[in-house]
């Protein structure tokens, strides 16, 4: 019985593994159609969306099976109830990115200029840290999963940086092209959020590792 537990549970972390390598690559999209100002490339990522959203169905699925045909220990009890909390910002992430798409397309292409491709570095950052996050659960990795938390602080600057360098642009331009920089602000603010996601993932992990979740003092036993 406990070989076919550890299976699914084994299943699980793949399953979990390829929804982060999905997010990655929508992220990893969304900046390049974002640089390239292209508009067919930000109807995939939308497309694709379709695929996240599947997964963390297929995946919410096999935690209740888990959790309804099994008798899990304390420690795999956490580590399937964390799991169906991560599933929840992953999600979050692809509905994020195309967000980011559909600013793409509703502005006909907007592109990113040179002063302001900290975006990409901005990006680079954020799939790393979901990267990271995921790879910490599966590693059962403490360290790892804050070292995702105190990578969101950077996230945080890289959001002020752009901001900043956006009111100096409406200020220069007196005003002219006010929607593209209203839009590449708010694609700053949606990778911004995307870290949140990322760092909401990492205090997951932390709670499935040390029974331990930053917002309650409360421990599980192992």
């Amino acid at each position: 019985m406990r070989n076919r537990f550890d299976e699914q549970l084994h299943s699980l972390e793949v399953q979990l593994t390829h929804m982060g390598e999905l997010c990655e690559t929508a992220i990893s999209k969304a900046t390049q159609a974002l640089k390239d100002g292209s508009i067919e490339q930000a109807k995939i990522i939308i497309e694709e969306d379709e695929e996240i959203d599947q997964i963390e169905k297929d995946i919410e699925r096999l935690c209740l099976k888990l959790l309804l045909q099994q008798q899990p220990v304390a420690k795999d009890l956490r580590r399937i109830s964390a799991a169906l909390k991560m599933i929840t910002d992953m999600e979050r992430i692809g509905d994020q990115t195309s967000d980011i798409a559909e600013i793409i397309i509703s502005s006909k292409g907007v592109a990113a200029t040179d002063e302001i491709h900290v975006i990409g570095n901005m990006a680079s950052e954020v799939s790393k840290m979901v990267r990271n996050s995921v790879t910490a659960y599966v590693n059962k990795d403490l360290e790892l999963a804050r070292s995702v938390m105190k990578a969101d602080d950077q996230i945080d600057l890289y959001f002020d940086e752009v901001r900043d360098e956006m009111i100096d642009f409406i200020k220069e331009e007196k005003g002219e092209n006010g929607k593209r920089i209203f839009d590449l602000i708010m694609v700053t603010k949606y990778l911004e959020r995307i870290g949140d996601h990322a760092t909401n993932i990492a205090e997951w992990v932390e709670f499935s590792i040390t029974g331990v979740h930053k917002d309650s003092a409360v421990i599980h036993e192992s």
